[in-house]
């Protein structure tokens, strides 16, 4: 299998020059990294050409880096069910950018893109209608972004006395208390059971 998705980068570079930044084979899946500007018409060649046949978008989702320059990783995964192959297509954009939609070449992107662009800011060009999907429509920030509280900005409660719903600062009711994750035998001057045998 591995060597059949080397094939297929090969194949893949040797074609599309102009978008592949470049390629690798992990956990039974060919990665491609792009060049964001090439997003509609790499995504057409998988699906059209005759030895890729990419024709079922699984899942499109985005991984945060906060500390580069190109902040965010947008990835799409893809199958082909007449090949017996699966590729993650990797563009790296930072947190300004637009990303083209593909919804015009898989309609199901619809719903993927506006989940991206709930869950992490990004905006897709060309959707043909871009809002929230998962958190409410007042809802401020991004959720899957590093940098979000993990308390959020907003609590929601129904108030008995005025029968509706109530959207209030967050306010914690204890001291936000921070963890070191250290072990309560960490720092001590004994040796365990255990410790004392060197592997």
């Amino acid at each position: 299998m591995s060597e059949a998705l080397r094939e297929l980068a090969a194949y893949i570079e040797t074609r599309r020059t102009d978008a592949v930044i470049s390629t690798s084979v992990a956990f039974g899946e060919l990665c491609v990294h792009i060049q964001p500007a090439h997003l509609e018409e790499f995504v057409e060649f998988l699906r059209d050409d005759a030895t890729c046949r990419f024709s079922s978008l699984v899942d499109i989702t985005a991984i945060d880096y906060p500390e580069r320059p190109e902040r965010f990783d947008v990835v799409y995964h893809f199958l082909s069910m007449y090949q017996n192959h699966r590729i993650r297509v990797k563009l790296s954009v930072d947190e300004d950018a637009v990303v083209p939609s593909i919804h015009s070449l898989h309609p199901s992107a619809n719903w993927f893109e506006r989940e991206v662009f709930d869950m992490f800011g990004l905006l897709f060009s060309g959707h043909p209608d871009l809002r929230r999907l998962l958190t409410d429509y007042g809802f401020r920030g991004h959720p899957l972004r590093k940098d979000f509280p993990t308390t959020g900005y907003t609590e929601v409660r129904y108030d008995e006395v005025q029968k509706r719903v109530i959207y209030e600062p967050v306010s914690l009711v204890q001291e936000y208390r921070q963890f070191d994750f250290m072990s309560p035998w960490e720092g001590g001057k004994y040796i365990l059971p255990g410790d004392e045998k060197k592997v």
